[in-house]
């Protein structure tokens, strides 16, 4: 496969762009190092209300201006923040593209966030915060995570802040954020789509080459080892508790990710939601859905299985659970069983690799985690290589029973 052409600025921006001729439309996608782990105490929440602020409103243009630019050519600017970036995407038709770029330029570097958007935005998330303290998944998954992850940890955090911290940030506050925060060194933009790669490197470097680049952030992101805890949660009205199983793993740089991912779909993916699924599920009848999944970031993400259950029927299905876990780290997965995975886990990278928005998002995963321009070309290499006992390696040495979080919430 064709690699991405690049270039990195003098700012510190780093540029990528892949043609794919046979599609009208051209796509950026986008990110800075500003996020949740840049944020105060006191302003929990901050980088998600500047991301989504910087598209109402700049110096040189009113909001409706903004709206109808992009609306009238078909196109879309959209804004999102996490925990350790700020992730900004663009598409639109070949030649209505380098208007949208310098448009997005010009979002990212003059907002003006005005104040009656605040407000507006403000009171979105403030309704949703509070629905969320009645919704028993997402409480689990707070909860979870606040006990997976220490206080000094920034995976302990919500990105989305809390409704004391919302309440109180004010416009101030947000420009000062986006003044510290929002710059382009250590950040990348990957642009997939009709333009040859070159005339899209000329664009992105007239449109950001000459945003003023800060100081390089070295984030030191701690290692987690956890002990084992449950964590519960009463929510009143409820008829069914949802439960989050878990330990914190591997960064998704280490070598050893891949064998965990195919682990964990032997565990809780493939098919009916794998060996989890079957046990939970089909055989116990405890939950419609019983799950797992391997988060994959710079830190170490986690492993965890989900599923809905009667209140009086978590010990049951946590025990399933953490059987089926010590089984796959004691007996070898079989050839057939393994084979079906490595299967689901190479046939789904094709798939996003169909349209420009899959193309972006890969190729924009790949330069961030530095995995190699070679990647895509090895990856079914890399999958075929792994071995029964890999899995039974991987298994034992990061899903560590002893160190496993529970939380539950509901009735």
């Amino acid at each position: 496969m064709n690699i991405p052409s690049l270039l990195t600025l003098p700012n510190g921006l780093t540029l990528a762009a892949y043609e794919n001729p046979t599609s009208p439309t051209e796509i950026l996608s986008g990110l800075i190092p500003a996020g949740a782990m840049d944020e105060v105490q006191i302003q929990r929440g901050v980088a998600g209300l500047t991301a989504s602020l910087v598209a109402r409103g700049t110096t040189s243009h009113a909001y409706d201006v903004l709206n109808e630019a992009i609306e009238g050519v078909g196109a879309g600017i959209g804004f999102w923040s996490g925990i350790h970036n700020t992730g900004f995407s663009t598409k639109a038709l070949r030649e209505d593209f380098p208007d949208m770029v310098r448009l997005l330029g010009t979002m990212l570097r003059e907002p003006t966030f005005p104040a009656d958007h605040l407000e507006r935005i403000r009171a979105q998330r403030l309704t949703g915060l509070r629905e969320r303290e009645q919704n028993p998944g997402a409480v689990a998954d707070l909860l979870f995570t606040q006990a997976l992850y220490p206080p000094d940890h920034p995976y302990h955090y919500d990105p989305s802040g809390t409704i004391e911290t919302i309440s109180g940030i004010q416009r101030d506050d947000i420009a000062a954020f986006h003044k510290a925060q929002y710059a382009p060194t250590g950040g990348y933009i990957m642009m997939v789509g009709a333009l040859p790669a070159a005339e899209a490197l000329a664009l992105a470097a007239e449109v950001f080459g000459d945003w003023a680049g800060g100081e390089p952030k070295i984030r030191v992101i701690p290692s987690v080892d956890s002990k084992g805890t449950t964590v519960e949660q009463k929510i009143v009205g409820k008829q069914q508790s949802s439960l989050i199983y878990g330990v914190a793993t591997i960064p998704r740089t280490h070598p050893d990710f891949m064998p965990l991912q195919l682990a964990n779909m032997v565990l809780g993916v493939f098919g009916m939601m794998g060996r989890i699924g079957k046990v939970v599920r089909d055989e116990m009848g405890l939950a419609y859905s019983a799950r797992s999944g391997l988060e994959g970031t710079k830190g170490q993400g986690a492993w965890s299985a989900t599923a809905g259950v009667a209140p009086d029927k978590v010990a049951q299905a946590v025990a399933a659970i953490q059987a089926e876990w010590l089984r796959l780290g004691q007996e070898l997965v079989s050839d057939e069983e393994l084979n079906d995975c490595k299967t689901l886990l190479k046939g789904s990278l094709p798939l996003r690799l169909e349209t420009n928005e899959g193309l972006a998002r890969t190729w924009l995963d790949i330069i961030y985690y530095d995995l190699g321009l070679g990647y895509l070309d090895n990856y079914a290499k890399r999958v075929d290589a792994i071995t029964a006992e890999d899995i039974l390696r991987v298994t034992h040495q990061y899903f560590d029973i002893e160190k496993a979080v529970l939380a539950v919430a509901g009735p």
